[in-house]
């Protein structure tokens, strides 16, 4: 196995692109088009051509009996987030911090899962959708679409995290000279972490949960029943007015 790639420091940073082994752009649609509401999430290669964006939005479109309005609607909230993405390619980032928590509040179809964990980013060979295989196993989930689930909200949050990178790396050009001390008290504390990360995640591992967290952050699985269902959407549906 590879060792894990380093996250650029103050002094090195490293191009922009998403912590996890496949570099894919999480994209989230949400579209409502005279009260027919479509909300789907998934992940695309943003080395994809352009032209596979119209063909998907098409077959979305007849797979899921959308009135033909949808099709364009689809295409251009894909298109975006693409953009979105790729306007952050080449981009210098670098973190201070090596690992985060991410957090899991999300409720799919009729189960509503709830975790805390921490997340290595200096492991470039992370796979939100293996750890989310696994999740599902261990927590006994059958719903073969709550793993797809947790895979994107994994990946959003560590889609934010990476643009937050960008942002950081882009103040610290411009203003130099007055966080050159601050870029090496950064420093010297990022070094005192390695030795710390390592000892929470050894050489494979990017999740870990503390053990005197485990009470605090033990995993909550609930199914609801078709009342609870019922009125959550129904609650969704007036926030989203």
């Amino acid at each position: 196995m590879k060792s894990h790639s380093p996250w650029g420091t103050a002094k090195n940073p490293v191009k922009f692109r998403i912590p996890t082994a496949e570099n894919l752009v999480p994209i989230r649609l949400d579209i409502e088009i005279d009260g027919q509401r479509f909300r789907d999430a998934f992940t695309w290669n943003p080395s994809d051509p352009d032209s596979e964006v119209a063909l998907f939005a098409k077959r979305t479109a007849k797979d899921s009996k959308l009135p033909p309005a949808f099709i364009t609607q689809i295409a251009q909230s894909i298109q975006t987030q693409l953009t979105d993405f790729r306007s952050y390619e080449g981009q210098d980032m670098y973190t201070g911090e090596k690992i985060v928590p991410i957090k899991l509040d999300l409720r799919v179809n009729h189960t509503l899962i709830k975790d805390n964990f921490l997340w290595d980013l200096n492991n470039f060979e992370s796979d939100p959708e293996e750890f989310a295989k696994m999740f599902c196993k261990d927590m006994g989930i059958v719903d073969p679409e709550v793993g797809p689930a947790i895979a994107i909200s994994i990946r959003e949050q560590l889609y934010e995290i990476a643009v937050q990178n960008v942002t950081s790396a882009r103040e610290s050009r411009m203003n130099k000279k007055g966080r050159r001390g601050l870029e090496h008290i950064q420093a010297s504390k990022n070094a005192g972490n390695a030795v710390d990360l390592f000892k929470l995640f050894g050489n494979k591992s990017s999740v870990v949960r503390k053990r005197k967290e485990w009470d605090v952050y033990e995993p909550i699985v609930d199914l609801l029943s078709n009342e609870e269902v019922d009125a959550l959407e129904a609650k969704e549906e007036r926030m989203a007015k």
